[in-house]
């Protein structure tokens, strides 16, 4: 007889009864912070439930706040936490209005919602932490560098009065720096591991059969693979006596890194010597190489015709002379004639025979194939209409080559149209991977070994859920093929014997730090900086919320930060910088500083201004024109945190000597008088463009319009006894002071160094 668990918080015959997970909600009940590592079947979700419940239960009113990396994960979680307890539960993303998220907010105690929106809403204080009695972290191995999950927890741990993380995941990582970062950031004191080895958990786990299903290239593949393998020879042998690789034996990764040191040996000199800028050219042309032999190797014959079509589009030296390459082109040709026969890859072969075996022996079987390229999902779509295989296309929502993405709504319906039988193979790429509620299958094909273990282990959890799994993995001999899936077999072992250590060792609490009030100290004010909206996910407002600062976000028509009437900030990054410069939007964006701000400062922010392929002296010539030609100082911060505290320098010494409010417009300020006229009579209430435009020329001047009596305002086509009664209360009324808003002075600060 099945048994269900009872609490009064969560619906009657709602969750399973399973010994374990109710072991692990235990667990982080007692030990605090907690990392759950455990496969995808196994019910993360469920003890996520199980905790939840029971904080609500101990701590009355407050609220739990779920958070996942994507939209639909989001939903997913809301849905899931719906079912299952008896709490008002909402999601909250950026497609939502901050008015409608603060409204939900106040009104549900469970919260599931992306990162991004939540670290915004936090910024421009609509509400805070402090309520929130458990943080749950889905996907929480993404919790490294500047991920919002890092500045959440920290911020959870420094407002929240009964602080509770607890963090889910398949895989944190297999390298040791990597766990200790992940539990570092997330504040993690306890790490959880289990298995489908587990005694506990075997009784409802299914067993995954796991196959490698190897294939040989055919001859055609294995010329175009030895024209391809010359060129890349010739290359690095090239490098080689250069001085610039030690040896032929390399891989994309090392070229990659190789090349970005060569690019910055060319920014630290103003002169630099021409063989850097041939090695980077060469660099660039082995990349190529490599990806392409990755391609013919591993995809389809058809995805590496099309990669070599848009190599041909491409201006740069590297491709130029890989397109003058005799055995190059050679590798184009005959992969043109390959593609123009119908020669397919070993792979796609064997794939539609496993498919049509599969679904010959069971007529209600669910098989997900995962590849890495949007081209070979295309690719094996055309086969399984070939083979009269029912299949279905899914991918991320970013178009390619005219080839629209799948909208969320898109990707609901493909998968409730799998999960109803309507296809029988789901061809996905990555995008399926993380999360996302597909219903369990029976077989799991990679089209490609993947070198992450987190991928696999994710790719891997989503058969054997309901019976016995299986998944096979497409190898072809002697290639980076094999490679990848070692590489990705080691890591999961590595990522099993580091997360044991982690286990055993005692793990001391984190020091939460002192936070300074957001009123100041000794009846000294903050000082106030406005920022853009669109700045609302960046590192900067972080660490700007951090210090003793007062933010309000807001939508600024020019600048992306102000700090007083006459000081407009606008942010770059250096690769903004770069590109901003090659669209030329550099130089408006300067215009619009000049033309609305007394004092303007651009901030440049970052420390490989010259590491770009653009030369040097184009960066110096825009740096320079900004000085002289446009009188714009170009302030250099290091990271985001160094702009923080630019920033908050500016402002300090702006608003001590200046006593007066700041006016910050929503528009840009106009130039010429009739702009002027035609800003001030727009600002009347329900007055537009059109309106203000009819009432100066019926009027024929600004005193006259705002002279003028309602019988006079409705002579004016579009103006009727509402609008006229309006404009006349607002200008005709006495002024009454609601409060005073006015920054006072930070007389001390300066001084005392805050």
């Amino acid at each position: 007889m099945e048994k269900w668990i009872e609490h009064p918080l969560i619906k009657d015959q709602k969750i399973e009864s399973r010994l374990y997970q109710q072991v692990l909600a235990a667990d982080v009940l007692k030990s605090g912070n907690s990392m759950i590592v455990a496969p995808t079947a196994l019910g993360k979700t469920i003890v996520a439930v199980l905790v939840a419940a029971e904080r609500l239960k101990n701590f009355k009113g407050s609220k739990v706040l779920i958070l996942a990396p994507s939209k639909p994960l989001v939903v997913q979680h809301g849905e899931s936490f719906k079912e299952f307890l008896h709490i008002p539960t909402t999601s909250l993303t950026g497609d939502i209005k901050p008015e409608d998220r603060i409204k939900r907010w106040n009104d549900h105690q469970i919260i599931c919602a992306t990162p991004q929106t939540i670290e915004s809403d936090l910024i421009s204080s609509r509400y805070d932490l402090k309520d929130v009695s458990l943080l749950v972290f889905d996907e929480c191995h993404r919790g490294v560098g500047s991920y919002s999950y890092v500045y959440l927890a920290s911020k959870y741990q420094k407002e929240g009065e009964n602080p509770l993380i607890l963090g889910l995941t398949a895989s944190p990582g297999w390298g040791e720096d990597k766990i200790n970062e992940v539990c570092e950031n997330l504040f993690i004191n306890d790490v959880i591991i289990k298995s489908e080895d587990d005694v506990d958990v075997a009784p409802y786990f299914n067993p995954i059969e796991v196959k490698w299903v190897k294939v040989e290239l055919n001859k055609e593949l294995k010329e175009i693979k030895e024209a391809i393998e010359t060129t890349l020879k010739v290359r690095l042998n090239a490098l080689k006596r250069m001085g610039i690789i030690k040896s032929v034996n390399i891989g994309k990764k090392e070229v990659l890194k190789i090349k970005g040191a060569a690019q910055n040996r060319i920014a630290r000199s103003s002169h630099p010597p021409k063989k850097c800028y041939y090695a980077v050219s060469v660099l660039t042309a082995a990349i190529n190489i490599l990806h392409s032999l990755e391609l013919l190797e591993t995809q389809e014959i058809s995805t590496l015709n099309k990669y070599f079509g848009r190599l041909r589009k491409k201006k740069t030296k590297a491709a130029k002379s890989l397109l003058m390459d005799e055995n190059f082109k050679k590798a184009i040709s005959l992969t043109k004639i390959a593609y123009e026969k119908g020669i397919e890859h070993p792979k796609l072969g064997k794939l539609a025979k496993i498919l049509k075996k599969e679904l010959k022996e069971n007529k209600d079987s669910r098989i997900i194939v995962f590849t890495q390229f949007r081209d070979t999902v295309d690719r094996i779509f055309e086969k399984c209409e070939d083979e009269g295989i029912n299949a279905v296309k899914f991918f991320g929502q970013a178009a390619k080559e005219g080839e629209k993405g799948l909208t969320q709504k898109k990707q609901k319906e493909v998968i409730k149209s799998f999960k109803m039988g309507v296809y029988d193979v789901l061809i996905s790429t990555s995008v399926a991977e993380e999360g996302i509620d597909i219903p369990a299958v029976d077989l799991v094909i990679l089209y490609e070994p993947v070198p992450s273990e987190i991928r696999m282990i994710q790719r891997r959890g989503r058969t054997g859920r309901k019976k016995r799994g299986k998944m096979y993995i497409l190898i072809t001999k002697g290639t980076r093929d094999e490679a990848y899936y070692w590489s990705s077999i080691h890591k999961e072992k590595k990522m099993r014997s580091q997360l044991s250590k982690r286990v055993k060792r005692d793990i001391a609490p984190h020091e939460i730090v002192e936070v300074v009030p957001r009123d100041g100290k000794d009846g000294e004010l903050m000082p106030l900086i406005f920022a853009d909206s669109r700045e609302g996910n960046s590192k900067v407002l972080r660490e700007l919320d951090k210090q003793n600062v007062e933010i309000k976000t807001m939508s600024l028509p020019v600048a992306d930060y102000q700090v007083s009437d006459e000081v407009g900030i606008e942010r770059k990054s250096t690769n903004d910088f770069i590109s901003s410069i090659i669209d030329k939007r550099l130089y408006k964006q300067a215009k619009a500083l000049v033309e609305n701000f007394r004092k303007p400062v651009i901030i440049l922010e970052g420390e490989d201004l010259y590491s770009s392929l653009i030369h040097p002296n184009a960066v110096r010539g825009a740096l320079a024109s900004l000085a002289v030609d446009f009188g714009i100082p170009v302030i250099p911060t290091r990271s985001e945190e160094d702009t923080a505290a630019m920033l908050i320098r500016i402002a300090i010494r702006e608003q001590i000597k200046d006593k007066s409010e700041i006016q910050v417009r929503t528009e840009k300020k106009p130039l010429t008088l009739y702009e002027q006229q035609l800003f001030i009579i727009e600002s009347l209430p329900n007055v537009g463009p059109v309106t203000a435009k009819k009432l100066l020329e019926e009027f024929g001047s600004v005193k006259n319009v705002i002279n003028a009596t309602e019988g006079e305002l409705k002579r004016v086509e579009g103006i009727g006894d509402k609008i006229a009664k309006s404009i006349v209360d607002v200008l005709g009324s006495n002024f009454r002071k609601i409060g005073d808003v006015k920054i006072k002075r930070l007389t001390e600060m300066d001084e005392k160094g805050k």
